[in-house]
């Protein structure tokens, strides 16, 4: 073999050389930890050793970055100092380029040589990291660890180094919790799984609701009392009886004299065998004793609270003990996959959206659902917690009880009060308001 052959596939190794380093820093670096974690705990070694590069990876990227540096040397001394030389004396065999042979040499070898270097040195290299860059991690761990053995007395040099000048630059290394997996992370994932096609919409959709567990409270997806349907035990039973008929429930609240004088919750699969066997209907038969729930719990809590009780209803009530709704696991279980609708029941969409393009909706929509549908932001006082339906929302913008009617102008949209239910808003129409105004103007107020 030639010298000049031999000059040529030293600096050939030296360039494949780089970006073995370039596709070992980029495979770790964009190694997904969480997969990493599960192959380690099935027991492979390689994959434990590349979760510890990827957790720490001062040691390792200062090993990288000194054999990228010794490899960019080595390259430039064989390149420029003896393969331009080299080729300078082809090119002076050219009369026409025979002056300007020396620098016309070295320009083609620095050429030549950054050519291969970003081509099999840089893009190449990273390209094939990022295909599947936790199996390239996994065959790079070991032998990266071994060089960083071999090179520790300059790469520790080099990470106190780097350590200092982050402390002068007033930067602090990232602490182990924020390397854990967010929840927004998990969203986005998910959400660019859903747009990839590897998940459905539902799927992704239930995901979302999922997280929004523990910021929902059961206040929102309660039965609120005005609307809770319960049985007096003083009652006759023909009353109670046609309670039962008309509501179709499973499960009612038992109590005497008044709604907050709770004795127990019955069951209607408890009173059906004596109806059957023609005896007198007995609501204090097997009823169960009633679970109340504070009015701030989550439905995270509730979930959690129904699991370890074994009953599907809770009474929520307030700090001074007052009843304030009902809520069963049925209502937690629609914040995870919507509205279930019953076979044996007619049922109403709480948000309908009419031939003209406004909407109708109930006032017990809850207000992260009304941001959803009209793609909203925050909404003003939300923060404070004082309201958790679209009705509390009215009322708290009109500062008292409204009448039908009654309207404002928020976000470029209109929000009119249609029905009532005593105090409670039943119906609230939105339609765009006309013109348009951005959500920082003044709300508007008034009544037909």
């Amino acid at each position: 073999m030639s010298s000049v052959s031999f000059e040529i596939l030293i600096l050939l190794i030296l360039i494949l050389a780089n970006g073995l380093f370039a596709m070992s820093e980029m495979s770790i670096v964009s190694a997904r930890k969480i997969r990493l974690a599960d192959q380690a705990e099935k027991g492979d070694r390689r994959a434990q050793a590349a979760l510890n590069l990827a957790t720490s990876p001062n040691r390792f990227l200062a090993t990288i970055q000194v054999g990228i540096t010794v490899v960019g040397i080595l390259a430039g001394a064989v390149g420029g100092a003896t393969l331009s030389g080299t080729l300078a004396e082809l090119l002076a065999t050219i009369p026409i380029l025979e002056e300007y042979s020396q620098p016309l040499g070295f320009a083609l070898v620095v050429a030549i040589t950054a050519y291969l270097s970003l081509i099999l040195g840089e893009l190449v290299p990273k390209r094939l990291a990022l295909s599947d860059p936790e199996a390239i991690a996994i065959r790079i761990a070991r032998p990266m660890n071994r060089l960083s053995a071999i090179a520790y007395p300059i790469v520790h040099l080099l990470s106190l180094s780097t350590e200092a000048v982050m402390a002068l630059l007033g930067v602090q290394s990232m602490a182990d919790e924020d390397q854990f997996v967010t929840e927004d992370e998990i969203k986005v994932m998910v959400r660019q799984g859903a747009e990839a096609g590897m998940f459905e919409a539902a799927e992704q959709d239930m995901v979302e609701r999922v997280f929004h567990l523990a910021d929902q409270y059961i206040t929102a997806l309660m039965t609120p009392r005005l609307d809770i349907v319960w049985l007096d035990i003083n009652d006759p039973e023909e009353i109670n009886r046609k309670k039962l008929i008309d509501t179709g429930h499973g499960r009612y609240p038992v109590c005497q004299d008044y709604l907050d004088n709770v004795l127990g919750v019955t069951y209607v699969t408890d009173l059906l065998p004596r109806a059957l066997n023609g005896e007198p209907m007995d609501l204090t038969h097997n009823f169960r004793k009633p679970l109340f729930v504070p009015e701030r719990t989550t439905a995270l809590k509730a979930l959690e609270v129904f699991q370890q009780s074994g009953t599907h209803m809770a009474l929520v009530v307030d700090e001074y003990g007052i009843l304030q709704g009902l809520v069963t696991l049925n209502d937690v279980m629609e914040v995870v996959i919507g509205d279930i609708p019953f076979a044996d029941h007619d049922y109403e969409s709480p948000i309908v959206q009419r031939e003209d393009g406004s909407w109708l909706l109930d006032g017990m929509v809850t207000i992260d659902k009304l941001k959803e549908v009209f793609e909203l932001n925050a909404l003003p006082g939300e923060a404070r917690g004082s309201y958790q339906t679209l009705g509390g929302f009215v009322i708290s913008q009109l500062g008292r009880i409204p009448a039908a009617a009654d309207y404002f102008e928020w976000a470029g949209l209109r929000f009119e009060v249609m029905d009532m239910d005593g105090n409670r808003v039943d119906k609230i129409l939105i339609m765009p308001a006309d013109p348009p105004k951005p959500t920082n103007v003044p709300m508007t107020y008034g009544r037909r």
